[in-house]
């Protein structure tokens, strides 16, 4: 408890993820302290795989033992998928012992599987539902290493033959192929440019005949060693025409509303592994002392651990908001997963190389108690780039953005409150209520014009001036020539792009400061932190820190170093750790 909880008044009890802060979830407790050098799934061990390069047994045997594979199943197949934020949450307690676990046995499960509970019959969806649910691995074969994430170009062709589709190709840099007990692959099914020229199909390895399919050599790399990127050649392989999800020729549209999701939920299960690194580095400052006090009493340190923590509230709250917006505005999020995908890996990453500087040299230890920090910091580049890059996600925003600005900047309605509430439950997700690009209506964005900060001085000039860049956000986007309107575009658009992600999360940080004061922690109803979040969101806009900026910082430091003693979580929710 915080000094300011002393004197919050008396409140009805919260529901859902705040019901219960001080107890740490279920996959949290079966993994224990991972701080414990016993501890078989602790960062120690994490570690020393990691040095391996490969899967540590003890962290597989404890998601098969948690049974990881039902997060991604939805609950009418007999799983627990209903919300992508609670799925996001369950993925960052793994993120936080290690990347190459959260992606090897989460992230890429649901990349795996989106497709096909967005499109598959429902005789794919029970067999992949069985698949998950009895531990087995999937792959996602969605990229080919010669193309990258332009999946327009995609080379493997699947061709009909009487009741067969052959598969023909290659698909290169998958999670988990060689070890996938089902396989989402996609291919060309037809010579003709254009959309429609692609398909899905969902493949059982095991069914098919042993010598016309190989796989091939792993690719071995700098971080996340554990994983295993393979690839897989398919020698005129058949399949039946069964194995097609959806119809043919429409993967492109289906590829593109389920990477929402997978890009939401990844970007928001990457602040785990920022929690580990600001765990790390504040508990080094805490002990270490120069010129008769700790490192953390240093000036220069402490802003350094205010800028690192408020930039994983930033994170958190706009990663946290998109992910509930895939429920609530399923029509926008084409272009809020992209922002999200883009911006909070590089909160991230920046975060991360400022700690490291506080941590000096041990920043590059690989054995010790501060060695999971290069870990993680190696494996973070690795975490960006999985599914999806910042150009490309910024190749997603820049065709969309040029109507929003002109149809809904400044006359949207602001969006229902449930989007930003934590402890309010949504409905499960549907996938198929998910549209391929945005609409015209950007609600969350309008949560800035329709705001009133004018009760706080810092957040007052703060506002004006993120209405000040929306409004210069407008022109820009509005005066914009053709070509600089699609992901041909030159470096403005790009540039605009990436101002709009920055506005886009200070949105998110606004709602959910706004509606959440019934939140248990003071310090989440408190401005000081969404002045922190503000300041440092406009200063990547170009602005100089605001007056009041300093002494939030004062309170979201003391609020760091309250939660590393109760060993809570540093993001909003706060709950209690092992």
């Amino acid at each position: 408890m915080t000094a300011l909880d002393t004197a919050s008044p008396a409140r009805p009890a919260p529901a859902g993820p705040l019901g219960d802060l001080e107890t740490p979830d279920p996959l949290e407790l079966l993994l224990g302290d991972p701080t414990d050098p016993g501890n078989p799934v602790g960062y120690q061990a994490f570690v020393d795989a990691d040095e391996h390069g490969d899967f540590l047994p003890a962290g597989r045997k404890a998601m098969e033992a948690y049974g990881i594979g039902a997060e991604f199943v939805p609950t009418a197949l007999g799983g627990r998928l209903v919300q992508a934020d609670r799925l996001a949450r369950v993925l960052r307690t793994v993120f936080r012992r290690d990347g190459a676990l959260g992606l090897g046995f989460g992230a890429i499960n649901l990349i795996a599987s989106s497709t096909v509970w967005a499109a598959g019959d429902q005789a794919q969806r029970r067999w992949l539902a069985d698949v998950l649910l009895g531990n087995g691995q999937t792959a996602g074969a969605i990229t080919e290493l010669a193309h990258g994430d332009d999946l327009a170009r995609t080379r493997l062709t699947a061709t009909p033959r009487g009741a067969e589709l052959v598969l023909d190709g290659r698909k290169e840099v998958i999670n988990n192929i060689a070890r996938a007990h089902a396989i989402t692959v996609l291919a060309r099914t037809s010579t003709e440019p254009g959309n429609r020229s692609h398909s899905l199909l969902l493949v059982d390895p095991a069914a098919v005949p042993r010598d016309r399919l190989r796989f091939l050599p792993r690719f071995r790399t700098s971080g996340m060693r554990a994983t295993h990127l393979g690839g897989v050649e398919f020698l005129e392989c058949p399949v039946p025409a069964s194995a097609v999800v959806g119809e043919i020729g429409d993967a492109m549209e289906t590829v593109l509303r389920c990477f929402q999701v997978t890009k939401s939920v990844a970007s928001s299960a990457m602040v785990g592994a920022l929690d580990t690194m600001l765990r790390t580095v504040t508990d080094f400052t805490l002990r270490r002392r120069l010129y008769d006090r700790t490192v953390a009493e240093l000036p220069h340190a402490r802003a350094q651990l205010t800028a690192a923590f408020t930039d994983l509230l930033v994170c958190d709250s706009l990663a946290t908001t998109v992910c509930r917006s895939l429920h609530v505005l399923p029509g926008q999020t084409s272009v809020y997963a992209a922002a999200a995908k883009y911006l909070v890996p590089m909160l991230a990453q920046n975060a991360a190389d400022g700690l490291a500087v506080l941590l000096s040299a041990r920043s590059f230890l690989r054995e010790g108690p501060h060695a999971v920090f290069q870990k993680h910091l190696r494996d973070l580049p690795v975490a960006a780039l999985a599914h999806s890059g910042a150009t490309i996600c910024q190749a997603t925003m820049i065709p969309q953005l040029p109507r929003l600005a002109r149809k809904s900047w400044f006359s949207s309605a602001a969006p229902d409150p449930v989007l930003f509430r934590f402890g309010e439950p949504l409905p499960e997700l549907d996938f198929g209520r998910l549209a391929a690009g945005a609409g015209p209506d950007d609600r969350l964005i309008a949560t800035l014009p329709a705001a009133d900060l004018s009760g706080d001085p810092a957040l007052r000039v703060l506002h004006g001036r993120l209405l000040e860049e929306l409004r210069a956000q407008k022109n820009g986007w509005t005066g914009l020539p053709p070509r600089n309107r699609t992901p041909f575009a030159g470096p403005v658009a790009f540039e605009l792009a990436e101002r709009y992600a920055v506005l886009l999360a200070a949105a998110a940080c606004v709602g959910v400061w706004q509606h959440n004061q019934d939140h248990p922690s003071a310090f989440v109803r408190d401005p000081a932190w969404l002045v922190c979040a503000l300041d440092r969101l406009t200063a990547r806009l170009g602005y100089d820190p605001v007056d009041g900026a300093r002494e939030a910082g004062h309170q979201v430091f003391a609020e760091l170093t309250a939660r590393y003693a109760a060993n809570t979580g540093f993001d909003l929710i706060g709950r209690r750790l092992c």
